[in-house]
């Protein structure tokens, strides 16, 4: 492989920003992709140059199973946060939807949206952050596409990934299997996310600094499924928080949610911040947390197997169908509703 690294390095021939002929399909696009994208994604697959990737969805580690497929297009601003970057989103967004399917991620694509002017250093940058999660999550990048916009058309890089994974024989997770009955989990601490990402693009100083939790969740769904935890649903809490994500699983499961406000951990300085720019930490967007629905005799099996900072948080009840209420620190009762619009924007 070093060999074919060196081969694929023609690094003098680059210029320093990216520019609309890195998009046209002709020398200097070639040079592009050779000289950033394939010296760091480089695998078999990839090498091989073709339109297509070929790739065996059944490899020797994994049982055979059906096949897992996800797609998103990741946008944030700024391009680099605390804790992580769009690199790290794209690689780890796509592959926590997969594992929230249950599956195995194998393999990944990536599509490049880059803008005139966009400076290569900044772009190997982030194609090195991708390479490092790739390997992180176990998954390959194996191919992908690249085009140029004008400058001012879009904010530095755009990516889209699209995931592909093995879901286990036996393995059947949705909102179709919530009960009244069932517990309601998180894995980690709510917030940080939304947070880390607004604080540097509105330039905020808080009194201890916020880091996002940008993170892959599908090893610990593999290690839910093997301590033999029963996983009704998952959903990572992404645009909308945990707020949005227990929406939808109570509207597609047509079953009501209750909360208990004290149980939800959200780390103080994410909630002093939230106090602070008048947000709702249950709709701020996390990267590397999921919500859990299990039975009620899996609840505890699924918090040990989690490890410290996961919490139960509710659970599914017959009453409002449909709906999440939140029952507050004071007793009272209060209804999380689907956002109208965007609370943070451009944020995953």
């Amino acid at each position: 492989m070093s060999d074919d690294r060196e081969k694929l390095c023609p690094t003098p021939h680059l210029p320093s920003t990216v520019q609309l002929a890195h998009g046209g399909g002709g020398r200097r696009m070639r040079q592009l992709i050779e000289g950033v994208f394939l010296p760091a994604f480089a695998n078999p697959t990839l090498l091989a140059r073709h339109d297509s990737a070929v790739v065996d969805v059944v490899p020797d580690v994994a049982p055979r199973g059906r096949v897992a497929l996800t797609t998103d297009a990741y946008v944030v601003k700024p391009l680099f946060f605390p804790g992580g970057d769009i690199g790290r989103l794209a690689v780890f967004g796509t592959v926590n939807d997969l594992a929230m399917a249950g599956a195995q991620p194998l393999y990944l694509t990536a599509a490049f949206i880059l803008e005139e002017g966009l400076a290569l250093a900044v772009l190997r940058r982030i194609v090195g952050s991708m390479r490092d999660a790739a390997a992180e999550a176990g998954v390959a990048i194996v191919t992908g596409d690249t085009k140029v916009v004008d400058r001012g058309k879009g904010d530095g890089v755009f990516i889209t990934t699209t995931g592909v994974g093995l879901v286990p024989p036996g393995v059947d997770v949705g909102p179709h299997r919530v009960q009244p009955g069932d517990a309601v989990l998180v894995s980690g601490d709510l917030g940080r996310h939304g947070i880390a990402v607004l604080s540097v693009r509105e330039g905020l100083m808080f009194e201890s600094p916020i880091e996002s939790d940008c993170a892959p969740l599908a090893s610990s769904v593999a290690a839910l499924l093997a301590a033999g935890v029963m996983l009704h649903c998952l959903r990572d809490l992404t645009r909308g928080g945990l707020a949005s994500a227990l929406n939808e699983i109570a509207m597609d499961a047509n079953v009501g949610v209750l909360l208990e406000e004290p149980a939800i951990p959200v780390r103080e300085p994410v909630r002093g911040a939230c106090e602070l720019l008048g947000l709702d930490p249950l709709y701020v967007a996390c990267e590397g947390r999921m919500t859990l629905v299990v039975p009620e005799a899996s609840a505890e099996r699924a918090l040990a197997t989690l490890g410290a900072g996961a919490a139960r948080i509710g659970q599914a009840v017959e009453a409002h169908p449909g709906v999440v209420v939140l029952r507050t620190r004071f007793g009272s009762g209060r209804t999380l509703d689907l956002l109208a619009g965007e609370q943070l924007p451009r944020i995953c």
